[in-house]
């Protein structure tokens, strides 16, 4: 990798000498000293070798760190090639769900084409005609599943390619890393060797200045912090063009990824449409909305007077874990839910239906990075009401602290501490797995058995940040805080 760099000259400037005649020579700029021997003899002493003045010494410290002033570490380029390649195998998976899908959308059309023509031969008159009619829809639905399964398997095919082109660019990052890694190293040990070596040139130059008083200490003072100015400089400029490249791939990524959402909420609708489905899933499938169970025919039960229950579902194995005291028509996704499908059993006496979601629940676009920046934080504070305490409904709307630090959760309402304890095994944090709108900004808080808490925050992202947070200041204390009956991941 070619490196870029810059070249100083010595911008020092020799001290004036008083000018002479032309045909004067002299061969120093002092007057020589002397010493008399024997018999009247005039003997010269002997010359110590030359030292190099202070300000010489510091401006070459400072050339050779200025030389280092536009070096670039880029140990946060293999983690953003990862994110893509992660990204590119997920989308991998999708695809490979979606060719199961069609295939089993085939086979139902072809079961029903095959009813429909034995039905044929068994009515006559109108009811032949229906049934034909019946039979031309439903070749019809299958020249577009086939339409669409050839725009999805050209999808495929640019999913395939993307996803080699960041494997490809993953590895040579990684190698860049190494590189850069290797030479960051050697850079920060010749940096520290000059610190040091100026450090002591300025310790001779203090002694010197005391003994001469010709020294002038507070130019020398500001010149050695330009050099430590200079050596803790880092100015982004030799992956300038991978960023900006990563930045379109990062961009086509997100729009194939929402076209295959769309795609994969289309074939899921006309899946329904083809089957006996009575309900179906309404919301942005993203951390931060949330999602309500809706009929799509007038011959559904009314939801008020059947038993819910709603389950988590991951990609690798097909496991389903319930989620306890998620028994109502709407839910808010929380951060145990990203990268898992969410299902539903709706149940009436001897009926029963099953709903999922199109796809896994994404991410909340910048979440992650608010979070690594409040990590940073001894301690974060939140504006919350207090909506429940112990099951019960709080009719006080009141603003408390809700304060997530590195080694405790504490509730304060002004001056007065409502709850404070550290992370325990008996302590739970989860999102709020009622009904309602307002569910996505609100979390459910167990300090100790007999205590607890229902928290309305701000904003979906203040409610998500600190469950994030805990989590992970509560991980560091080896403690896995989850919501009541789930299974730590």
């Amino acid at each position: 990798m070619t490196r870029v760099s810059r070249d100083f000259a010595d911008t020092m400037q020799k001290e004036a000498v008083p000018s002479v005649g032309a045909d004067v020579s002299f061969a120093s700029n002092k007057f020589p000293y002397y010493k008399i021997g024997p018999n009247n003899q005039i003997m010269e002493p002997k010359e110590e070798p030359a030292i190099p003045s202070m300000k010489e010494i510091v401006a070459r410290e400072t050339a050779q760190l200025i030389e280092q002033q536009k070096r670039l570490s880029v140990r946060d380029l293999a983690t953003k090639f990862e994110k893509g390649l992660a990204a590119a195998a997920k989308l991998s998976v999708e695809a490979k769900l979606r060719e199961a899908i069609s295939l089993e959308k085939h086979v139902l059309l072809k079961k029903l084409r095959d009813s429909l023509e034995s039905l044929k031969g068994r009515v006559a008159g109108r009811n032949k005609d229906d049934v034909e009619e019946a039979i031309s829809m439903v070749e019809a639905l299958a020249m577009q599943l086939t339409q669409g399964e050839g725009e999805l398997l050209q999808e495929k095919a640019e999913v395939k390619k993307l996803a080699n082109f960041l494997k490809k660019a993953s590895e040579n990052a990684k190698k860049l890393v190494e590189e850069e890694r290797a030479f960051a190293h050697a850079e920060i040990e010749n940096a520290r060797a000059a610190v040091q070596r100026v450090q002591e040139a300025l310790q001779e130059q203090e002694r010197i200045s005391r003994s001469s008083g010709h020294q002038d200490m507070e130019e020398l003072m500001k010149e050695v912090q330009e050099a430590r100015r200079i050596k803790m400089l880092h100015q982004p400029s030799k992956v300038m063009d991978m960023e900006h490249e990563l930045r379109a791939l990062r961009v086509q990524l997100a729009e194939k990824s929402i076209f295959s959402l769309r795609l994969q909420k289309e074939l899921a609708k006309s899946k329904r449409l083809g089957g006996n489905s009575l309900y179906e899933i309404d919301g942005s499938e993203t951390l931060g909305s949330y999602l309500r169970i809706s009929s799509i025919t007038d011959s559904a039960p009314e939801l008020s007077k059947c038993s819910i229950q709603w389950y988590r579902v991951t990609l690798e194995d097909g496991k389903t874990e319930a989620i306890l005291g998620a028994t109502k028509s709407v839910y808010a996704p929380e951060p145990f839910d990203v990268g898992r499908i969410l299902a539903a059993d709706i149940a009436l006496d001897d009926q029963r239906a099953t709903v999922t979601t199109a796809g896994p629940i994404d991410p909340a676009p910048g979440l992650g990075n608010y979070v690594e920046a409040l990590v940073r934080k001894s301690d974060t504070q939140f504006n919350v009401v207090v909506t429940q305490m112990n099951g019960k409904d709080n009719p006080s709307n009141f603003v408390h602290v809700l304060h997530v630090g590195k080694m405790r959760i504490k509730l304060c309402k002004g001056r007065i501490t409502k709850a404070k304890d550290s992370y325990a095994p008996l302590m739970q944090l989860c999102g709020v797995r009622g009904g309602g709108n307002a569910a996505a900004q609100a979390l459910f808080w167990q300090v100790k058995r007999g205590l607890s808490y229902v928290l309305a925050f701000e904003s979906e992202r203040e409610r998500n940040a600190a469950i994030m947070l805990a989590r992970r200041f509560a991980f560091d204390c080896n403690i896995m805080l989850c919501g009541p009956g789930d299974r730590t991941p």
